[in-house]
């Protein structure tokens, strides 16, 4: 069958799903396979759920009219993400970055929204399932999309690209994430320019961070730049602090607007910036961008301010690296509370830099008086350096409910294979 004969169908049946947990009547199902499933065996389930046809690359489960027989299903599912995307003529935007990629992608997507029917990855699809089940839910009525971008490799955003076909682009930074995948922050730079590439091949538009030089030295020979930063730019602002919130003041047309937030840390200042200057590029009054801004809040862990008890958490524990561990320590540290605990969770794919990132980590930690620190993971263990330490976030959330703090300020961090979120749970409401 060819893309443009599925796309037909698609168009009967836009509701694509991958997972059977996750059915609705009359989808259309690809049979997805991985290293260790058979996505074809889930086939005839998907049919009996309630599917409306099933997509599928293995022809001895195809028995019957219900089944779309393609050479391989996830490159018929990206080469159709595509065919649809080639059908509209709307601003792509496409987002990476080490971090601040989903929360970028959230707040672009508040401003965004308050003037255009916008759409936009949910959550963290930024995969390469992800991405092309992000393009396919986008409707006809659309008049923006918003595309987020991750990646561990180097020519994955490129792939990326190559389906969501975006016109304009934003590198949030390019930090130490994924260093065993990239093989170091040069390979990261390299990995992340990639969409940089793609805009520069198609003459398309970036937003680009005059407060990170290196971004400029990428971003040779754009010819159309959008700039944002604290100076040297077309949108400039300065972070300010309304107690651990985060507040911007925004010069536009000579005048300064106070943008309030209910992010934690000026580490989101670069996030809010590109979000406001996105805004205005595309004409929405700097008044709504500031309601739009102060009525955002995150979610999902991601420097979530809460309240257990009589402890103040700022939970930030849906991923950490070494870039954004140290910004989220620092400003804790500067922030104005009392009575701050440190309960740290070890950093993922660091590869041969594992030991001494953690080690540094561990060093940063020190150059400041704490109430206590917990940390936790098997990283920490050779570095640990008398703190107090588990191996796994279980063995902490039961050592946190024996010794509960309280009327303290908490920072809960660290990538989301230590499941730093179990300790919050041990807290007492």
């Amino acid at each position: 069958m060819t893309i443009e004969e599925l796309y037909k169908i698609y168009l009967q049946h836009p509701d694509v799903q991958t997972d059977t947990r996750k059915l609705t009547t009359g989808c259309l199902f690809f049979a997805l396979s991985g290293a260790n499933f058979d996505g074809n065996k889930f086939a005839q389930e998907a049919l009996d759920k309630g599917a409306a046809y099933a997509v599928i690359d293995n022809p001895q489960y195809a028995s019957g009219n219900k089944y779309i027989l393609v050479q391989n299903t996830l490159a018929a599912l990206q080469q159709l993400a595509n065919y649809h995307r080639r059908q509209f003529t709307i601003p792509f935007i496409a987002i990476t970055g080490s971090n601040g990629k989903t929360t970028t992608k959230e707040l672009i997507l508040s401003v965004l929204s308050s003037r255009f029917i916008t759409y936009a990855t949910e959550g963290n699809l930024n995969n390469h399932i992800g991405v092309p089940l992000t393009l396919l839910k986008i409707k006809k009525d659309a008049q923006i999309a918003i595309i987020e971008m991750g990646a561990n490799h180097q020519k994955e955003i490129a792939g990326y690209c190559e389906i969501a076909t975006p016109n304009y682009g934003i590198i949030t930074n390019c930090g130490k994430a994924h260093i065993e995948g990239f093989g170091g922050i040069e390979g990261v730079r390299k990995g992340k320019g990639e969409l940089y590439d793609f805009i520069r091949d198609h003459d398309g538009i970036i937003f680009r961070n005059t407060d990170l030089d290196y971004l400029q030295q990428m971003a040779h020979d754009i010819k159309q730049q959008v700039t944002y930063g604290s100076a040297n730019a077309q949108y400039i602002g300065k972070p300010l602090m309304n107690d651990v919130f985060l507040q911007i003041a925004m010069l536009t047309a000579h005048t300064e607007t106070t943008i309030d937030t209910h992010l934690v840390g000026a580490y989101n200042f670069p996030n809010v910036m590109v979000a406001i200057a996105a805004g205005l590029y595309f004409g929405i009054p700097i008044d709504e961008i500031k309601t739009a801004l102060a009525a955002y809040n995150p979610d999902n862990s991601r420097s979530q301010w809460l309240q257990k008890g009589s402890n103040k958490i700022i939970l930030d524990a849906y991923n950490a690296n070494p870039t954004s561990m140290r910004a989220a320590i620092l400003n804790f540290a500067e922030a104005n509370l009392q009575n701050k605990a440190l309960w740290i969770g070890g950093m993922k794919e660091m590869g041969t830099e594992e030991l001494n990132e953690h080690r540094e980590l561990v060093a940063l930690i020190s150059a400041y008086n704490w109430q206590n620190v917990i940390l936790v993971g098997k990283e920490f263990e050779p570095v640990k350096d008398g703190y107090t330490w588990f191996e796994n976030s279980t063995d902490a959330a039961a050592y946190i409910k024996k010794h509960a703090p309280e009327n303290s300020a908490i920072l809960i961090k660290g990538s989301r294979g230590s499941k730093m979120e179990i300790l919050l749970e041990a807290l007492s409401a």
